[in-house]
C-alpha cells in the first residue's frame, strides 16, 4: 500500500464525518422549522375556530335576547289579561269596579314584593361567597397551631 493512501483515507473519513454532521444539523434544522410551521398552523387554526365559535355564540346570544324580550311582552300581555279577567269576575260577583281594580293592584304589588325579596336573597350568591372565602389567607395563629 502507498504511505499516502492511509492519510487520504483518514481525510476522506473525516470529511465524510463532517459532511454527515453538517447534513444531520441541516436535517435537524429543517425538522425544527417544519415543526415550528406546524405549530403555527395549529395555533392559527385554533384561533380561527375560537373566533368562529365566538361569532356563533354572539349570534345565539342576540337571538336569545330578542326571544326573551318577545316572551316577556307576551307574558306581560297574558298577565294583564288575567288581571282584567279577575277584575271582571269580581265585578260580576257584586264588588264595585274601583274596589276590584284596587284589589288587583294590591295583588300585583304583593307578588312584586315577594319576587323582589327572592331576588335580593339570591343576589348574594352572585358574588361567589365560597370562592372568596377560600381565597382569603389563613390567619397566622391558625396556621402555626400544631395538629395533634
Amino acid at each position: 500500500m502507498h504511505p499516502n493512501a492511509s492519510t487520504r483515507t483518514e481525510e476522506s473519513v473525516e470529511q465524510s464525518a463532517m459532511h454527515a454532521e453538517s447534513s444531520n444539523d441541516v436535517g435537524m434544522l429543517e425538522d425544527i422549522q417544519l415543526l415550528w410551521e406546524d405549530l403555527q398552523g395549529l395555533s392559527h387554526d385554533r384561533f380561527r375556530l375560537a373566533a368562529l365559535e365566538t361569532q356563533r355564540a354572539g349570534q345565539s346570544l342576540t337571538t336569545m335576547l330578542v326571544a326573551a324580550v318577545m316572551l316577556g311582552l307576551l307574558l306581560s300581555a297574558a298577565w294583564l289579561g288575567l288581571l282584567a279577567a279577575g277584575v271582571q269576575w269580581l265585578i260580576e260577583h257584586d264588588l264595585q269596579t274601583s274596589s276590584a281594580i284596587l284589589l288587583a293592584v294590591a295583588f300585583n304589588l304583593l307578588l312584586a314584593l315577594s319576587l323582589f325579596g327572592l331576588i335580593r336573597r339570591r343576589s348574594r350568591y352572585l358574588q361567589f361567597p365560597a370562592t372568596q372565602h377560600s381565597l382569603k389567607p389563613v390567619p397566622k395563629d391558625f396556621a402555626n397551631k400544631d395538629i395533634r
